[in-house]
């Protein structure tokens, strides 16, 4: 209601690591929970019934191990409009797709045209599967994307470098960190695995040194203006419909014109 129905609903799955740590819950067969969640989200929204649901992972209401007191409930907040779009933070080649088939949009976190025709085959798994023949013409991509405009494109990559080693080498165990196997994909993987090392060991700082400028290059637009604006096309080429511009709050201004 503040957004007067402008709200879009970001949702993920995360990662063994902090769902366990930090949630303390388990974390099996990911892609079914989020199917599952995503489709209790929609009718809670919807409020069209109580919402009456027994699923692999969510039993609403509880069949069993409680009181035997609860019942099918409605919310009582009435929503602006009853179909609100549901995005899905994904990475993985069945979760990209699990998006495109389920959700109104997809969220990547670091895209690269390089890869573009691999997501597109992902995105077009999930719409073949969802059995709505206009989706891919509603669907959005919406990707981060930092640029950092600068005379030095290797000094530009600095203020990237920290962010990529924290998720490639950090945000997760070795084995279960889904965006090391995101550049990995990208050829990088030789490199994420020293990246990955150092910054386990708390060496974050050695970890972000690692990180070629060409892998920064991959992911994001650094360097010269005139640089910047002779790779905007092959990003404009991609599959994503919107950009999340990052970078140095102080380049804010001439992002509009910029990226126009």
């Amino acid at each position: 209601h503040l957004s007067e129905g402008r709200l879009i609903l970001g949702l993920g799955a995360s990662g063994p690591q902090v769902v366990e740590g930090w949630y303390g819950q388990p974390y099996p067969k990911p892609l079914a929970r989020t199917r599952e969640y995503v489709d209790i989200v929609r009718r809670i929204v919807r409020r069209d019934e109580p919402v009456d649901f027994h699923g692999e992972f969510y039993d609403m209401p509880l069949r069993e191990g409680g009181l035997g007191l609860g019942k099918a409930l409605k919310s009582t907040i009435h929503p602006f409009r009853k179909e609100i779009p549901i995005y899905l933070a994904a990475e993985g080649p069945k979760n990209v797709a699990l998006a495109a088939e389920i959700c109104d949009g997809w969220l990547p976190l670091f895209y690269s045209p390089k890869d573009d025709a691999h997501y597109r085959r992902c995105l077009d798994e999930g719409f073949a599967k969802s059995g709505d023949a206009s989706k891919r013409d509603r669907f959005e991509v919406v990707s981060s994307l930092f640029v950092v405009p600068g005379d030095d494109a290797d000094k530009c990559a600095d203020f990237i470098r920290p962010f990529v080693a924290l998720y490639a080498g950090g945000m997760g165990a070795k084995g279960a960190n889904f965006h090391f196997e995101v550049f990995a994909r990208m050829g990088w993987e030789h490199i994420a695995n020293q990246v990955q090392e150092l910054y386990l060991q708390g060496k974050k700082k050695e970890a972000a040194a690692l990180i070629p400028l060409e892998m920064v290059e991959d992911v994001a637009l650094v360097g010269p203006l005139d640089k910047i604006k002779g790779e905007l096309p092959k990003w404009k080429e991609t599959a994503v419909t919107t950009f999340l511009v990052g970078g140095p709050a102080s380049m804010l201004s001439m992002y509009g014109d910029l990226l126009a």
